[in-house]
């Protein structure tokens, strides 16, 4: 692979640059690729969200649980309705948002489509690579002042 900058160079090179460069190449690939099969990310979100609950969840548990998520919030009210809307979640009479059949498709494509844009991301790098990365970064945050948990 070929670098940006010879290595003593890329030492002193600023990590909020990169943090930021990274975050935004990376959330465009997983965009687009999601884009392609008729949905965004946070509906992806939501859809997974309400499968992986036993008894469906409100519109104001999705947000909340969502809440970290690239500062998405309040923000999925709308991801909600279209997904309801497309009927690929319906809300039941105690108002809880339950996956329909054609939800449990979309989220099936959008799962495939997740495993191999991670595939494709994570080309050549090994897992101890990663791991080191991801421990470097949360080491960082911490360091800044900032929390590693994942609410």
């Amino acid at each position: 692979m070929e670098y940006s900058h010879e290595d003593e160079e890329l030492a002193n090179q600023p990590v909020g640059y990169w943090t930021w460069a990274a975050n935004k190449t990376l959330t465009a690939y997983v965009r687009g690729r999601l884009a392609a099969i008729g949905i965004t990310q946070p509906q992806w979100w939501v859809l997974h969200q309400v499968l992986h609950s036993e008894n469906g969840v409100t519109r104001a548990e999705v947000i909340r649980a969502q809440q970290a998520n690239l500062d998405v919030g309040a923000g999925l009210a709308p991801d909600i309705d279209l997904l309801v809307e497309r009927m690929l979640l319906v809300l039941d009479a105690d108002g809880r948002l339950r996956i329909t059949d054609e939800g449990r498709a979309m989220h099936q494509r959008a799962a495939q489509t997740q495993r191999a844009s991670r595939r494709h991301v994570h080309a050549g790098i090994p897992d101890e690579e990663y791991l080191i990365t991801l421990k470097v970064l949360q080491r960082m945050i911490r360091n800044a002042g900032g929390d590693v948990s994942l609410g």
